[in-house]
């Protein structure tokens, strides 16, 4: 399928053409320095075109001209757009209509620099291309998994809600595309890996990506966020804002401007360019050596901080212009990282090259228990690849039914050795009634929780028992417990809180176990294909039946042979929806069609 992705930017406007069964660039076409002497140049040009303005509106209309001319020839099935923020509206591609539009325009002063002009692009583009269907893909749309104590800033919650003031996190395109390359490499399915993946080009950011799950992102509200970047601050103390006001009289203006367009690695050396500040460090200028130790420094503390937060990491992947072509930066920041298991083999750095053919390189040593991976990251073919399934589903309408949802309390899986240790040698579950889900039943049995605050007793044993100790609990019951529990998948333990477990004949304290249940379905493979899903895919789930109505997102699919069709939420979520028995799901629709809204974990 050949789409057409365009990137729309302050200062530059990108497009491609790109088969995404191939991966083959039909047309390229790119303008550069709109507002100073803008020039476009074409794939099938063999010189630059001067712009007859420099005026943006008038850029953007001459180089869509441009464009258009130089496709008659290709056949194009679709058009992806590139958009920086979405907000909290979405949380994958989505196809553009006019309530789509004006969700972007709303975000506006969330992203002012970047939202206003891609609406541009998409808006001339409709015009221009109008017989295709157009796709948004979000940066910030990976990052909707975050959960609220990474995405919530410490300041008045009626002020968040009021204004949308919550990190969202950017770069999401390319941390996602990286994660799935980097996890095709290392031969594992991206939910058995904890990642963390640089970003690091102009702009840079850090993302820990846990078990197929962005959980941890160094940008923020917006780009300025996180690390030091080529002409953004990044991280600093914000009582700066006030104290530049007072010393130096900026205003707000002036002080974005300096925060975003004048300061990172411009503000410390004098130049943003990498290149140029390895090669003046090498030549003995103090202030390009400093720019180098505060960019990499603070690339490898963000590191730190997500492996902590993951409770360890099984890769570290450098991505973007720098992450994938400077082997300074990747060994500088790859330094001082062996008490994580990280341990750099400097030839391989050194030899590192990049291509499409070769877009991993493993420059970690052999015994390394953490890979330091540098993979050549693909926005564009993402964006093409995700527009083309949403243009696949075009006239593709499915018949689905509703989906039975169960409300699960607190319970326990238990091992044979634990339960002999709480409740006698030799002692067997008895069955209370059987679940719905094959096999499966409630047992008679109950243990006590403790926890470092209160104690849960009666808590139920499910059976059979299971080659690991698992409890599952909500948010609620974390709260009160007063321990700190992940979202986790059911069987994902590692690096999860434990707790003591009484029986009537005994007591064990877990070492790991305790999760909140990630929402989830149950489905054989045929309803997946009923559903038009796959094992791992995300969706969304609307609830009508409570009294209060509501959309689940972040919902994942899990498919076996020994399934039966169910969806299951912990009591903090059934209640939130004022669900009671016999309540059903359905798959959210999209464009008027029963069809589902989905989005694979890559």
């Amino acid at each position: 399928m050949n789409i057409l992705v365009i990137n729309c930017g302050s200062s530059s406007i990108k497009a491609e053409v790109i088969n995404t069964n191939t991966k083959n660039r039909l047309l390229n076409m790119q303008v550069e320095r709109i507002g100073e002497a803008p020039t476009l140049s074409i794939s099938t040009l063999s010189k630059e075109v001067e712009c007859p303005d420099k005026e943006y509106d008038k850029v953007l209309d001459f180089a869509f001209k441009q464009l258009s001319e130089h496709l008659s020839t290709i056949e194009l099935h679709g058009i992806g757009h590139r958009v920086v923020h979405g907000g909290s509206y979405f949380d994958r591609a989505t196809k553009i209509n006019d309530e789509v539009i004006a969700k972007i325009e709303a975000l506006n002063d969330l992203a002012p620099l970047h939202n206003p002009i891609n609406i541009k692009g998409i808006q001339l583009a409709q015009r221009y291309f109008k017989d295709y269907i157009h796709v948004a893909v979000f940066d910030t749309a990976f990052h909707h998994t975050l959960p609220n104590r990474a995405k919530t800033y410490a300041i008045p919650q009626a002020l968040s809600k009021k204004h949308q003031i919550r990190r969202y996190g950017f770069h999401g395109t390319s941390h996602a595309y990286v994660s799935r390359t980097a996890a095709d490499f290392l031969k594992t399915e991206l939910n058995e890996l904890r990642l963390i993946t640089c970003h690091l080009g102009n702009g840079c950011s850090i993302t820990a990506v846990e078990y197929g799950r962005s959980i941890e992102t160094s940008m923020g509200m917006t780009p300025l966020e996180g690390l030091v970047m080529g002409t953004r601050s990044g991280d600093i103390d914000p009582g700066m804002i006030s104290y530049l006001e007072t010393k130096e009289g900026f205003t707000i203006k002036e002080l974005d401007n300096l925060l975003n367009r004048e300061s990172g690695l411009k503000g410390i050396s004098g130049v943003s360019d990498m290149r140029d500040i390895i090669d003046r460090s090498t030549d003995g200028d103090d202030n390009a050596r400093l720019a180098l130790q505060v960019f990499t420094h603070r690339v490898r503390k963000y590191i730190g901080a997500y492996a902590a937060i993951m409770g360890g990491v099984d890769a570290i992947v450098f991505t973007g212009g720098i992450g994938e072509n400077s082997s300074v930066i990747r060994h500088r920041a790859s330094q001082r990282l062996d008490y994580l298991g990280a341990v750099i083999n400097e030839d391989k750095n050194h030899d590192a090259r990049l291509s499409e053919a070769s877009n991993v390189v493993d420059f970690s040593m052999n015994h390394s228990r953490v890979k330091l991976l540098a993979v050549k990251t693909d926005e564009q073919y993402s964006i093409a690849r995700q527009t083309a399934k949403l243009v696949a589903e075009k006239n593709k309408v499915n018949t689905v039914p509703p989906i039975p949802i169960a409300i699960s309390g607190r319970h326990m899986h238990i091992t044979k050795e634990t339960l002999e240790q709480l409740f006698g040698a030799g002692y067997q579950l008895t069955e209370k009634k059987p679940l719905s889900q094959p096999g499966q039943f409630a047992a008679n049995e109950q243990v006590t929780i403790v926890g470092p605050k209160n104690t849960l007793e009666r808590v139920r044993i499910l059976g059979p028992c299971r080659s690991k100790n698992q409890i599952e609990i909500s948010r609620t019951d974390e709260f009160f417990l007063g321990i700190d529990v992940p979202v986790r998948e059911s069987g994902k333990t590692e690096n999860t809180p434990g707790c003591k477990v009484i029986g009537p004949k005994g007591e064990i304290m877990l070492e790991e176990g305790v999760i909140c249940a990630w929402r989830h379905i149950h489905m054989t493979p045929e309803d997946a294909e009923i559903f038009g899903v796959e094992d791992r895919d995300i969706v969304e789930v609307e609830i009508s039946q409570g009294n209060r109505g509501l959309t689940f997102g972040n919902v994942l699919i899990r498919v076996s042979p020994k399934y039966k069709l169910e969806m299951h939420i912990d009591t903090d979520e059934g209640n939130a929806a004022e669900l009671s028995g016999g309540a059903v799901g359905a798959l959210r629709s999209t464009d008027g069609a029963a069809k589902l809204k989905r989005k694979r974990i890559d």
